[in-house]
């Protein structure tokens, strides 16, 4: 019985290790090879963040036979990844480039922390210069009016 879970927990895991189907594999081992190499750096459209050599999605199958086409049809790896790019746009890049509109997007995250450090450091300082002035003394009206109430 054990022995049963086990086995069908280690199937479980191992399920992405058969997303690539026997008849993608090319016959060429060097493309192959390539085609995998690609594969993992192009995301599957469907599972988000899984790569399309990972993924069961149908989807991801016609991604990766996409690629296999154009590297028999002699496209170099920089070829490969730009058609996929103008076909379905740069999201499909698990890693996206840092160049044009997205050179904003990788700056921002650094810059707003070195604001929201900043922002803080300055609440901190003025909180503490707040905190180091001096208390005023009581006026000898409100004393005598302290004694009062305390009953002394």
């Amino acid at each position: 019985m054990l022995r049963n879970i086990i086995l069908s927990l280690g199937l479980l895991l191992a399920i992405p290790a058969f997303a690539v189907e026997p008849d993608e594999v090319l016959g060429d081992p060097a493309l192959e090879s390539r085609a995998r190499e690609l594969s993992k750096g192009l995301r599957c459209l469907v599972c988000r963040n899984e790569n399309i050599d990972e993924s069961n999605a149908e989807l991801a199958r016609d991604l990766r036979v996409l690629v296999r086409e154009r590297l028999v049809a002699g496209d170099s790896d920089p070829q490969v990844i730009d058609f996929i790019v103008n076909r379905y746009g740069e999201y499909v890049l698990l890693r996206p480039t840092t160049g044009g509109a997205n050179l904003m997007l990788w700056i921002a995250g650094p810059v707003l922390l070195l604001v929201a450090l900043g922002v803080g450091a300055g609440y901190v300082r003025s909180r503490r210069r707040a905190g180091e002035t001096p208390q005023d003394q009581l006026s000898e009206d409100e004393q005598a009016r302290l004694k009062e109430i305390m009953g002394e």
